[in-house]
């Protein structure tokens, strides 16, 4: 999309129940759609049935650096290779408005396979408030998307990514969270393949409820280099 130009959304009513409803979104620009989106909406219902994953057990935001500082300790290392360097600063650059500290920081200077799965704690950066609900979701949804898809290409890192960009993107709210509270994010990739990875996430509220899961499937292409003889 283009931000300097207005988007027009199309809103079909999909259906419309007693205690579910669903609608279709379409975002123009230029005349095209850029953006297509689905969203189902449930009135606040009880049920006996109810169960949850365990919030894995990892250290407090408190006790972690954020990713600024474990990039500034990188950088501080006077044998950092230059294009590691300038991989880091280019991170660093970046103005994302949201806190990240890292229970895992995957290891970038290492090219060797590593695990498909990340942990973080996030939070939007400022002040939010007991607002609307659907203001948190949206922040959420903002969050969720950073750093998710990476976590399949961690066990490929000798490979040169040419690009990688989201094909879809779902989430399931689960229970009413505040996206300026830390929030544990737990990501896993179970597969990848045909140019093509799937990851999977969590969001945690620190008290160990799940309060969302997501889902993504996007398209990555990297540079292949030819397999050597080591005859």
């Amino acid at each position: 999309g283009d931000p300097k130009v207005p988007v027009l959304y199309k809103v079909e009513r999909t259906h419309t129940g007693k205690s579910f409803s669903v609608r279709s979104v379409e975002a123009i620009q230029h005349g095209k759609p850029i953006f297509t989106c689905q969203a189902s909406f449930q009135l606040s219902q009880g049920s006996p049935v109810q169960h949850q994953f365990t919030m894995p057990a990892v250290p407090l935001p408190e006790e972690l650096l954020t990713q600024e500082e474990l990039i500034q300790k990188f950088l501080q290392n006077p044998n950092l290779a230059e294009r590691y360097r300038k991989h880091l600063n280019k991170i660093e650059a970046k103005d994302v408005p949201i806190d990240i500290k890292p229970v895992n920081p995957p290891d970038i200077f290492r090219s060797e396979p590593q695990e498909p799965k990340q942990l973080f704690w996030v939070r939007a950066r400022g002040y939010i408030g007991e607002t609307d609900m659907k203001v948190h979701c949206c922040v959420a949804a903002y969050i969720s998307d950073y750093a998710f898809l990476g976590t399949a290409l961690l066990p490929h890192q000798q490979y040169r990514v040419k690009f990688m960009v989201s094909l879809d993107h779902t989430m399931w709210f689960h229970a009413p969270f505040r996206a300026d509270h830390w929030m544990l994010y737990e990501c896993e990739s179970p597969w990848a393949g045909g140019c093509r990875g799937l990851v999977q996430g969590r969001l945690w509220r620190r008290d160990g409820v799940l309060a969302v899961t997501c889902a993504q499937e996007g398209v990555i292409r990297v540079e292949q280099t030819p397999n050597q003889s080591k005859l």
